[in-house]
């Protein structure tokens, strides 16, 4: 029998990267990509301060062009495409038939019959025999374009000055957060979208892929003056767990709905059909009897994924990701509790490497709560 191996690939930004003496791994979807450069603590403190940049290159994007184009995207998101006016992002779960999350995405609207879906890099490999199905009885073309777009995110509270002494053709300082616009690097024309999950102001680039070494270099030569550091795939998962942004394949998959892991204030019921509309509905009404928690935990050690959480011994729940907040100087986790578990303060117990450890209920985001930082 034979084995299959996906073939390695490359970000525009390989050899940039790697230039830059990066620990690369294999990421979602068979790409190569930095796992970290400096250190994950290094990294992460670094974007909270002054400004970071990440190769994303690997999340799928896809191009949606034709008459019924807006009419595919809003039968496949649970949000409301028809909403939105050429220029805006919004965020959007793709659910099944029973309301499982086969996807967590951006949604781009660039014109009146063209918009661009950004989805996970292992979730690509889904979303597009999805997307050209339910495009099949349809006037809408789905093309895969991830090859062609190098996709850089900068972010930290330094990004915006970083990006105005770079760009000079567009006004950042006005651009808001869910929208994006179009200016020039270098001679380079890429599209600029004020969105992240960092948690941070921040900003990500869509460049064409032939021209993606020079927009980086130009990147990090004007970057030295604002305290710009790349960081890897392992300080994103910190920088987002701070914010409790749930993470496909990790938070949330498809055996679980938008309302476990409070991605639910962005369905819009009210738009009309949309696939898995029926099973939300019920589940809407009916609640559930688990929630999606975040925790503090004692010690220095992170607790190991699918760890069992326990309540005076009795069976609570399951970690979902525990890591350092660096910021907080605190070791933090998600995790799917039963409730009556889920109380703020509520103290309950996770084994770490055969020792039980104290692990306290606390609110979400752990970081930031109120957004200020996001607002820039």
């Amino acid at each position: 029998m034979m084995e299959t191996f996906l073939a390695e690939r490359r970000s525009p930004f390989y050899s940039s990267i790697v230039g830059l003496g990066a620990t690369m791994g294999r990421v979602g979807g068979d790409f190569i990509s930095a796992k970290y450069y400096s250190g994950i603590a290094d990294e992460h403190l670094n974007t909270r301060a002054n400004v970071g940049v990440q190769d994303l290159s690997t999340m799928g994007k896809m191009d949606i062009k034709g008459p019924e184009a807006e009419a595919l995207v809003n039968h496949v998101i649970v949000n409301d495409a028809a909403a939105m006016k050429p220029g805006q992002v919004r965020y959007s779960t793709v659910c099944r038939e029973d309301g499982g999350i086969m996807d967590d995405l951006t949604v781009f609207r660039l014109g009146q019959e063209h918009f661009m879906l950004v989805t996970g890099s292992v979730n690509r490999l889904k979303m597009l025999p999805w997307l050209q199905h339910h495009a099949e009885s349809r006037k809408a073309y789905v093309t895969d374009i991830t090859a062609a777009i190098a996709f850089p995110t900068i972010q930290g509270p330094r990004s915006r000055d970083l990006l105005k002494a770079l760009i000079s053709d567009t006004d950042l300082d006005d651009l808001k957060r869910w929208a994006f616009t179009s200016g020039h690097v270098n001679g380079t024309r890429v599209l600029i979208s004020r969105t992240g999950v960092t948690g941070e102001l921040g900003f990500e680039l869509f460049v064409p892929a032939d021209e993606a070494s020079s927009v980086w270099d130009a990147l990090m030569r004007a970057g030295k003056d604002f305290g710009l550091k790349p960081y890897g795939v392992l300080a994103m998962f910190t920088l987002g767990l701070e914010k409790a942004y749930p993470a496909h394949g990790i938070d949330m998959d498809e055996t679980r709905t938008p309302f476990h892991v409070g991605l639910d204030r962005w369905i819009k019921f009210d738009k009309g059909d949309f696939i898995g509309r029926e099973a939300l509905l019920k589940i809407r009404d009916e609640g559930l009897d688990e929630r999606w928690t975040g925790l503090i935990l004692d010690g220095d050690k992170p607790a190991a994924t699918d760890a069992r959480v326990l309540a005076d011994g009795e069976d609570a729940g399951i970690v979902t990701y525990s890591d350092h907040g660096y910021s907080l100087g605190k070791v933090l986790a998600t995790a799917h509790l039963r409730l009556p578990f889920t109380a703020i303060g509520a103290e309950l117990s996770i084994d770490i490497d055969g020792v039980p450890t104290r692990a306290v209920v606390a609110p979400m985001p752990f970081f930031d709560p109120e957004g200020v930082r996001l607002r820039g």
